[in-house]
């Protein structure tokens, strides 16, 4: 059996696949430059309270009601530099302090954006029969327009007492060395009556931005968790198609992209509905609405929630709520890849460079999978030694393909050679590798990460294309060591140049991964050597 010819035929379906990915993007993703002056609401291009769900027992619909602009205040803290609109306290800009824009740069990455093609905010507030958000977005006072951290939390209040005679402060706490933001409302009522709130939350962000790249498609889109699917991916496709409208005991919300989380995270200990629209058919909304809160007269009710925006740190996500951390998105390999990220942050730890560490990592899982690798090139030498047999078969039978089977069958029983004796222990391979290269690949850690000499940047692609040349070069010497069983010459033409092909594609992979890729090539032609080595000892054919 001809298993090279499946090989090509799988790697070149894949690369049709990745080309058809890269026409359906049509454009990458471009910078964002974060906000360089402060604005007023009106002169940002806010939302509406048309954007608002009004609580109803068949889910949140939408309020059509026009509102004018706010003032626009500062939050500066040692992680985050963040704008809040009076109008309905919405956080209305994000920059992450400690991540730049790009490797050396002085500017943050924005993480919420205010305004145009790339409009990204987090709204929230009360609705409800005596909701502050039911009729309107409110307008909120406050002592005044910046607030900078200076101990170890900073509280921002938001002040506001409705016609109803409710009483409402709503707060956004921050802590040091922390992207989670506690936002909480204090409600008290100054009336006679009983009144009624609901809280709800909401991610809300223009589906015109694409993110992602030929070869590495990143996911940018909603997400939520549910107890009982604690970690679902919702496309804009998927909102599109059906509004997201989920019951259940305490779950989260997100917009995910490469790299950074921005998530609504309701009370765990309540049931909360989650929910996501599209507005004006180009902005997509994911969020939540929690449960009806009663207010006695003369009474003050507190309702909290979290909003996280910043890095996808799996450790500090899985300590927010349950399944938070799995908006690292592994994939399906996930409970591979997360071992295996634990493993080389521990190498990391050791080190101190992660590059070091991806080379150390790399090394101790093909030590690992030595055997199977063993067992591969052992069959790859038998089928080698074989070719002779094989070109006679050829030359006897011609064009009759049942015969030149049933003799190659009968060949192959003789000889007790398994044809997929290769390939078995290469599948098995797989899932390790594929699960360690979304592991460099997701990993926010890796971002600017400096490995040695001109590579700064292991997120980012090699500069003077140094290792993707090492890469291609280690790849056409393994594919001297693979037994070239096709006879035909444009089959065997096709093989020859498939290193050079790969090399092309690794001049746009993070010089992380391809670090990773070279390391593992190079490991495999010491271990294939030593292989080939033993076997002639044993007085067996390689060649």
């Amino acid at each position: 059996m001809e298993s090279q010819r499946s090989f090509l035929l799988i790697g070149l379906a894949m690369v049709g696949f990745l080309l058809w990915q890269q026409w359906q993007l049509d454009y990458g993703p471009q910078p964002i430059a974060p906000i360089t002056s402060v604005q007023t609401s009106t002169e940002l291009d806010m939302p509406s309270s048309e954007d608002v769900p009004a609580a109803s027992s068949d889910g949140p619909t939408m309020v059509a009601k026009a509102s004018s602009g706010g003032e626009i205040i500062s939050v500066v803290t040692d992680t985050l530099i963040i704008s809040i609109d009076t109008k309905g306290g919405d956080v209305v800009s994000a920059d992450l302090a400690k991540f730049p824009l790009e490797e050396g740069s002085s500017e943050s990455y924005s993480l919420l954006r205010p305004s145009g093609d790339k409009l990204f905010i987090a709204q929230s507030g009360l609705i409800g029969r005596d909701g502050t958000d039911s009729k309107g977005r409110p307008t909120y006072t406050v002592a005044k327009d910046s607030y900078f951290l200076e101990g170890d939390s900073l509280t921002v209040p938001l002040e506001l007492v409705t016609p109803g005679g409710l009483q409402v402060t709503k707060n956004f706490t921050f802590t040091r060395d922390s992207h989670k933001v506690d936002v909480s409302y204090i409600i008290k009522n100054n009336t006679s009556d009983p009144k009624q709130v609901q809280q709800f939350a909401q991610l809300k962000q223009s589906m015109l931005e694409q993110e992602g790249s030929m070869f590495m498609p990143i996911y940018r889109g909603g997400a939520f968790g549910t107890e009982e699917d604690i970690y679902e991916k919702y496309a804009f496709d998927d909102m599109a198609d059906n509004n997201l409208k989920e019951t259940t005991a305490a779950g989260w919300v997100a917009m995910i992209e490469h790299y950074f989380v921005s998530a609504w995270v309701p009370p765990q200990d309540q049931n909360n509905k989650l929910f996501s629209r599209i507005l004006q058919q180009t902005n997509g909304v994911i969020g939540f609405t929690g449960q009806s809160v009663t207010i006695q007269a003369g009474e003050t009710a507190q309702i909290n929630s979290i909003l996280y925006l910043g890095p996808k740190d799996q450790d500090t996500l899985a300590g927010i709520a349950r399944g938070l951390d799995l908006t690292v998105d592994y994939g399906f390999l996930f409970m591979i890849s997360q071992p295996l990220f634990s493993f080389l942050q521990f190498i990391q730890s050791l080190v101190g460079n992660w590059g070091f560490a991806i080379i150390l990592i790399t090394i101790v899982v093909k030590g690992a999978m030595y055997p199977l690798t063993k067992k591969q090139y052992e069959s790859m030498a038998k089928m080698r030694a074989l070719k002779p047999k094989m070109d006679a078969l050829k030359e006897r039978f011609g064009d009759d393909k049942q015969k030149m089977q049933k003799a190659m069958m009968e060949m192959y029983k003789k000889d007790k050679v398994n044809p997929m004796g290769g390939c078995f222990p290469l599948l098995l391979q797989m899932p390790i590798f594929l699960a360690l290269y979304w592991v460099l690949l997701e990993s926010v850690e890796l971002r600017h990460a400096d490995f040695i000499f001109w590579i700064t940047d292991l997120s980012a692609k090699d500069p003077f294309f140094v290792l993707p040349v090492l890469t291609g070069l280690s790849m056409y010497l393994l594919q001297k060591l693979q037994p070239m069983t096709m006879t035909d010459p444009m089959q065997q033409k096709i093989m020859q140049f498939m290193p050079v092909a790969m090399s092309l594609f690794f001049f746009i992979f993070p010089a992380g991964l391809v670090l990773y890729w070279l390391i593992s090539n190079v490991i495999t032609l010491i271990q294939a050597k030593i292989i080939y080595a033993s076997m002639e000892k044993r007085g067996l054919q390689t060649k």
